[in-house]
């Protein structure tokens, strides 16, 4: 199998390499139209698929944009959902309408953490999200959830996300890797923001290479930082900073060995790891399966992510289960927030 996958999967990425390639030049051409919104809009994607920490980064972007002022809108693809040909306000600027299905198990994430602070919409079309978030509920900025490769949007600042843990997703171009595009597209970027240095030793020859492929932009370093641990069902309204032990964790996320790297870190030894698909659907059986092994083994106490978490809450967890809460830290934070006030100034929306 793996020599057959030797063979297959490297003339696949060569032709992925060259239709990403012509669109990006289509759209720099000017040949393929790119649209403007009524607002700045940042962008906040990355390089590979998966797992680098977007999701957290997104949430302070908007908490910050708040904080300056601003009324924004995620604009998501809502990945995952049901009907993804449809729009689903997943929450105005009030309250939250769509469940995980409808919106997605980020889109809702970010939804219910940001209730009453700012609005998401699930659409494939961003411009007509954008548009209708400005029209019918007065959003004045919008920052595009995942955005990097989608480049008919106009976008002020463009965020990319790089995880130093697994910074180049195998090296490869999909489906070899999970590069989604070449390293040399590191430069359409405005900023980096460098997740999970806390779970390296030494970041210097990373940083070294970004430098050298983004053209000395600047780069930004940050951590997850725990809030404590909350009880899946809500039995528990007070974060928790221990669970009984032994301990076992689960996860459906793309880079789920810095899920139980970070619990490692935290002091949490861990009697069984489980991970599941990115954005997996969880089934009953699915937990019945997982309990029952966490019993044999002797264990406690089950912990998650907070974007499985959202997709627990309907199912039958016969034993305590908690979620991580985090928040990114940004190490240099003013610059990174004179950065976001600066885009939205240089567009006349002081």
């Amino acid at each position: 199998m793996r020599a057959l996958t030797s063979l297959v999967l490297p003339p696949l990425s060569a032709l992925y390499r060259a239709i990403t390639g012509a669109r990006t030049r289509l759209f720099q051409g000017g040949i393929l139209r790119v649209h403007q919104l009524d607002g700045p809009v940042i962008s906040v994607g990355n390089l590979t698929t998966g797992g680098t920490g977007k999701t957290p980064l997104v949430e302070w972007v908007v908490r910050e944009l708040v904080s300056q002022g601003r009324k924004p809108c995620i604009l998501t693809r809502g990945y995952g959902r049901t009907n993804p040909r449809a729009q689903v306000v997943v929450s105005d600027f009030q309250e939250v309408f769509a469940n995980p299905e409808q919106a997605g198990d980020e889109a809702y994430l970010l939804a219910k953490r940001l209730k009453g602070v700012a609005m998401v919409i699930s659409n494939s079309d961003r411009i007509a999200a954008g548009r209708e978030a400005a029209n019918r509920f007065s959003a004045n900025t919008f920052v595009l959830d995942d955005g990097f490769q989608n480049l008919r949007v106009a976008r002020d600042l463009d965020i990319v996300t790089i995880d130093a843990t697994n910074p180049w997703g195998g090296g490869h171009l999909l489906p070899w890797g999970r590069m989604r595009e070449p390293l040399s597209c590191l430069q359409r970027a405005d900023c980096v923001v460098l997740t999970r240095v806390d779970l390296v030793e030494d970041t210097s020859n990373l940083l070294d290479r970004i430098n050298s492929l983004a053209g000395k932009r600047p780069v930004f370093r940050s951590r997850m930082v725990s809030k404590g641990f909350y009880s899946v069902n809500g039995a528990e309204a007070q974060a928790k900073t221990s669970l009984d032990t032994p301990l076992a964790a689960f996860c459906g996320v793309g880079n789920p060995k810095a899920f139980f790297d970070k619990l490692r870190k935290l002091g949490f030894e861990l009697t069984l790891t489980k991970s599941f698909p990115d954005h997996h659907w969880y089934h009953q059986q699915d937990l019945n399966l997982l309990v029952q092994e966490a019993n044999n083994l002797g264990v406690r106490s089950l912990v998650t992510t907070l974007k499985d978490a959202v997709k627990l809450t309907a199912l039958h967890i016969a034993m305590p289960c908690y979620v991580l809460d985090i928040k990114i830290e940004i190490e240099e934070e003013t610059q990174f927030s004179d950065l976001i006030r600066k885009t939205c100034v240089w567009r006349g929306f002081a």
